[in-house]
């Protein structure tokens, strides 16, 4: 499987041609994102590149002034459309330099989705971390309604994740239906989230996601001398988060911090879809910074 891998001082991360997904960030020889093999499928969603739309599509069916689109079901199991479009999907590498790298995929429509767009994903590190930066282009003759996510599992470092605690930005909860996984109904205002990690069993769905003082959403892992944070423009007003027992590759568990424009269902809930008017590009980034290593 072909892929690239850039570099800033001891910082390195590796993306994949397949999914441009985001395969391996560590600093120094720290990983501060889960990882797998070189050649090897992505385990879980893990790095996969959300595009049209993050999370699940509920029946894999939505409606569209007025019109009922039919998606390809890709979780059979509960007869959903999941994380878009682009994961299955072998991108170009477009500009590669040493410390970034920008890939890029055209999608010119498939099943319930009638709308062609041009997709890229740049991968930048620098003194601080890394940073991913979404584009979306419509490439079609109308507006185009869409959402954005991303699916990284943030490691602390040297530190066990069941050891951290989980600090999220979010103000609101989405109930989920446990067996389909889909909404069933409206979030509702809770308490800010700040838990330890082996205290919870989470595939949950949160929102309203509130900037600091810098301007950012900042979704932090957090443990006895290090951690991680996963920060996002204000435009991720949404998270999922999901605790796994454990990960390929090693013991212990492992904790998906997933940024997204929208909810699960958004294509039917019409809830933060963005638009992109015809022609239009839209961007937004979110990243990765370590804490220290915790080792």
């Amino acid at each position: 499987m072909e892929e690239t891998e850039i570099r800033a001082g001891g910082a390195r991360a590796v993306v994949t041609a397949l999914g441009a997904t985001l395969r391996l960030f560590e600093v120094d020889g720290v990983p501060y994102l889960e990882s797998f093999p070189a050649g090897e499928p992505a385990p879980m969603g893990s790095g996969a590149v959300l595009v049209p739309w993050p999370n699940r599509v509920a029946g894999a069916q939505w409606t569209h002034e007025g019109e009922t689109l039919h998606l390809a079901v890709t979780e059979p199991a509960r007869g959903n459309a999941s994380h878009g479009l682009v994961r299955k999907e072998v991108w170009e590498v477009v500009e590669h330099a040493e410390a970034a790298v920008t890939l890029a995929v055209t999608i010119d429509g498939r099943p319930g989705w009638p709308f062609p767009f041009r997709a890229t994903m740049t991968y930048a590190l620098d003194s601080t971390g890394l940073t991913v930066t979404h584009g979306v282009q419509n490439l079609g003759d109308r507006p185009m309604p869409f959402g954005v996510g991303a699916h990284p599992y943030p490691r602390p470092g040297g530190l066990d994740v069941d050891d951290c605690v989980l600090t999220l930005a979010a103000t609101t909860h989405l109930p989920l239906d446990p067996k389909l996984m889909v909404p069933t109904g409206p979030a509702t205002p809770m308490p800010r989230f700040s838990q330890l990690v082996r205290d919870v069993t989470l595939d949950d769905a949160f929102g309203g996601c509130e900037p600091g003082p810098d301007g950012l959403v900042r979704h932090t892992l957090r443990g006895p001398g290090g951690g991680v944070d996963v920060w996002a423009d204000p435009v991720f007003r949404w998270v999922q988060v999901y605790t796994p027992d454990s990960f390929p590759g090693h013991d212990g568990g492992a904790v998906a911090v997933e940024p997204m424009t929208c909810p699960p269902d958004a294509l039917n809930s019409d809830t933060d879809l963005l638009i992109a008017a015809p022609g239009t590009r839209w961007t937004g980034s979110w990243g990765i910074t370590p804490l220290g290593s915790g080792a």
